[in-house]
């Protein structure tokens, strides 16, 4: 069958793409019922997990990796030499969109949307690493694909095919701690560099590392290290920061519990970076070193949600009756959910949710009403692969990580909001109080419509920026 170009290489650089992702195209492959085909982009860090875990499956077969860069997929590459190697993921996607049944996306934040897109409006199975995009805009494109091609799709948030999240949902709908009213959740990231004020020195490239498809629809910028690997989650034009990154593990514990819908209400406080006595740095281009946002969910049940984030080790009151060295969350973080006949407390990864206070001993689990996946939070890529073969659903398929996730990004743009400054006419940075402070914002949301009603510029940050060729639509 034919299919329309997915590369159109315009005339004035041999580096400018266009990415066209709405088009119709046919030749889907189909697998043997126990096979399913994958192209994994993005094969270094967390990617290399995805082909690792995937691997262990007899049913999976790698039909071509990607990755922009060679240091990074080196492993990936030695373990599986015989798989074709591409750079350019559309490359990919010419050569072998037939072939496939699935993809997988382990890319940093700012990649996710622009690759599956394409894939998914061809009726390919998707899997993608958390956040499901860098914007808020993304994520609802990529739900709203999703849907209309009636494809299987996973967000790579583990932590949702734990026994722990459907125990804790179990718990709250037994009314074991009554109506809750607010949710702390809390994590110790960032563990890498916020807070960074803008790179204006380039450095040499890397060998084998594309730098421009590296950037893909990020706006150009000389290579620096602060960039990557790993750190680029502190920028962001490509991160999301210490919220994006553990946001969608640790709230997805009362998005799931509470069926949580769209934020709307949200508000941000975050670290101050000085320049100098009194003079604040312009760091707007990072995400802030700590923050705390507020959320507000409406009708849940008959009444509101607060759910409050605190991230860069700012931590949430500790609940009272904790015993004497109890402890609440784990490394990673946690969360707290306050009703009114108890408390209840979950891990990262929503492990171990427990019931505290002096008569916490006399709180018995129901019985399990929502069905187990085997391996639990290890079984997540178990379970999409059965989604793919058998039909089985998956646990966080896009009309539900859609959601959490657009709820992630809008604490995101109530921190943007809290950042944004307008330097005073007349002025320069280092001069002493330059900056026009517009205040701390409360931003009110309209899910539906997706749309800001009280800070306009807030708006512009929904749908995020891309360079020339790489919008997607």
């Amino acid at each position: 069958m034919k299919r329309r170009k997915f590369i159109k290489r315009t005339a004035a650089a041999g580096t400018a793409f266009s990415i066209v992702p709405s088009f119709v195209l046919g030749g889907n492959h189909i697998a043997p019922s126990d096979t399913l085909y994958i192209a994994s982009i993005g094969v270094g860090g967390r990617g290399a997990n995805h082909v690792s875990e995937l691997s262990k499956s007899k049913h999976v077969k790698f039909v071509a990796f990607c990755d922009v860069d060679d240091r990074r997929a080196a492993g990936t590459y030695e373990n599986f030499p015989n798989v074709p190697r591409f750079k350019d993921f559309r490359k990919l996607y010419e050569a072998h969109l037939k072939d496939i049944d699935a993809i997988t996306v382990g890319t940093p934040d700012h990649l996710h949307a622009t690759i599956a897109l394409p894939f998914m409006k061809a009726k390919k199975h998707a899997y993608v690493e958390k956040p499901l995009a860098h914007n808020i805009a993304e994520a609802r494109m990529l739900t709203k694909t999703a849907e209309e091609e009636g494809i299987v799709t996973q967000m790579g948030n583990q932590g949702t095919s734990s026994d722990g999240i459907r125990e804790t949902r179990e718990m709250i709908e037994a009314g074991l701690i009554g109506k809750v009213s607010k949710v702390d959740c809390w994590t110790n990231r960032p563990v890498w560099p916020q807070g960074m004020r803008k790179i204006t020195e380039g450095e040499a490239v890397p060998d084998g590392l594309d730098w421009n498809l590296w950037l893909g629809p990020a706006e150009f910028r000389p290579y620096n290290s602060a960039y990557l690997p790993f750190k680029w989650r502190g920028w962001w034009d490509f991160g999301t920061g210490a919220l994006g990154d553990m946001g969608c593990h640790i709230m997805d514990t009362p998005f799931t519990a509470l069926q949580l819908g769209y934020p709307t209400e949200a508000e941000a406080s975050c670290t101050t970076v000085w320049a100098g006595d009194f003079v604040e740095a312009d760091y707007s281009e990072a995400c802030p070193p700590s923050s705390i946002v507020r959320l507000k969910f409406e009708k849940v049940g008959n009444h509101s949600i607060d759910l409050n984030w605190y991230d860069g080790g700012l931590m949430p009151d500790y609940p009272e009756n904790l015993k004497p060295g109890e402890t609440i969350g784990n490394w990673d973080g946690g969360s707290i959910f306050y009703g009114d006949k108890g408390i209840l407390v979950a891990d990262c990864y929503s492990g171990n949710p427990r019931i505290i206070g002096k008569d916490a001993d006399s709180y018995a689990k129901p019985n399990p009403k929502y069905p187990r996946i085997d391996g639990g939070s290890s079984g997540h890529f178990t379970n999409f692969i059965d989604a793919c073969i058998n039909g089985t659903p998956s646990s966080s398929p896009f009309k539900l990580a859609g959601k959490l996730t657009e709820g992630v990004l809008m604490g995101n743009l109530a921190l943007k909001a809290y950042q944004y400054k307008v330097l005073q006419e007349g002025k320069k940075s280092t001069d002493w109080a330059p900056y026009e402070y517009p205040g701390r914002q409360k931003l009110l949301w309209d899910g539906k419509k997706m749309e800001i009603l009280n800070y306009p510029k807030a708006n512009e940050w929904v749908h995020g920026n891309y360079r020339d060729g790489w919008k997607l639509s």
